[in-house]
This record gives structure tokens, C-alpha cells and sequence, in this order.
């Protein structure tokens, strides 16, 4: 008699090990929202022509990962919001509307829109100790931009 029930132990098993590969495999695919939670940068530094301005910002995307270089950068300048893509080395024009305010962060889809790339020049990225350096020109103003990122390991991210 054990015997007969034993089959039917496996089967209910396996149905639900075949029912919890199939709900990994729907949450693997899941789509992505494509949101980026934009939080501001604590020791970061910013300069316009070797000057600090009146009201500025610099934010990073949330990771999980907090180890990992941000690759794009978003920068408040007065009222303008610039997004810097230190890779491609390519500056891009975001528009408040396209910012969502998330308490004192911000929330939003790709901000690397290649409509609304600044013309930029000079481009500098290098180490200096504490802190990573980003040096460029802004084609539009002529104002030179000068960002200072502390290295990943040294952030104290503000979430």
C-alpha cells in the first residue's frame, strides 16, 4: 500500500518544483520599468569656471551595488539639469518636466537622449586621491564644468 502512495508524493512534488520554475522563469522575465531613482551625492563637488554656483546638485543612480562607478551623472546647475555620461564622454540637456520629485530625490526614465546632447570639449577624467575628477567644456555656455565624484568605496550616498 506505501508503495502506490509514494508515486503520488512524487508527483505533487514535482508539480510544484515544475510550478516554482515556471514563476522564477515569469519573474526572470519580467519587464523592466526603466525608471532610474536619481539620489544626490554627499561629498561631491561642483564648479563653473573655477567658481562654486549659487544652486547646484549632483545626483547618482540608486544601485544595490554601491561599489560600481555611476557611468552617467546628473548635475543641477541653477535651474538647468544636465546628465554627464563620463563613459561616452557626452553631456545631455533633461528637462524638469522629465524629473519626478521622490522626497529630496528624483525618479526618472533615460535622461540620455541623443536629441538633446549638449556639444562639449576638453573632456578630463582622472583619480585625485579622495576622489574622481571630471573636467569638461560646455559647448552651449563655454563655461568650463569641473565635478568632483568621491571614489565608490568612500560614498556615503544619502538613502
Amino acid at each position: 500500500m506505501t508503495s502506490r502512495l509514494l508515486p503520488g508524493r512524487y508527483a505533487g512534488r514535482l508539480a510544484c518544483a515544475c510550478l516554482a520554475i515556471c514563476l522564477l522563469g515569469a519573474a526572470a522575465t519580467a519587464p523592466d520599468t526603466g525608471r532610474i531613482r536619481w539620489t544626490s551625492v554627499a561629498r561631491a563637488q561642483l564648479k563653473i569656471d573655477g567658481k562654486i554656483p549659487l544652486k547646484w546638485d549632483v545626483y547618482a543612480p540608486q544601485r544595490k551595488d554601491k561599489k560600481k562607478d555611476p557611468e552617467v551623472i546628473l548635475l543641477l546647475l541653477g535651474r538647468r539639469y544636465i546628465a554627464l555620461d563620463i563613459k561616452a564622454r557626452a553631456a545631455f540637456s533633461v528637462l524638469p518636466s522629465d524629473l519626478h520629485a521622490q522626497g529630496a530625490d528624483f525618479e526618472s526614465g533615460s535622461v540620455t537622449n541623443h536629441e538633446r546632447m549638449i556639444p562639449t570639449s576638453d573632456w578630463a577624467v582622472r583619480d585625485v586621491g579622495p576622489a574622481e575628477l571630471i573636467q569638461l567644456t560646455l559647448g552651449d555656455y563655454g563655461r568650463a564644468i569641473e565635478v568632483q565624484l568621491p571614489h565608490p568605496q568612500d560614498l556615503r550616498w544619502a538613502y
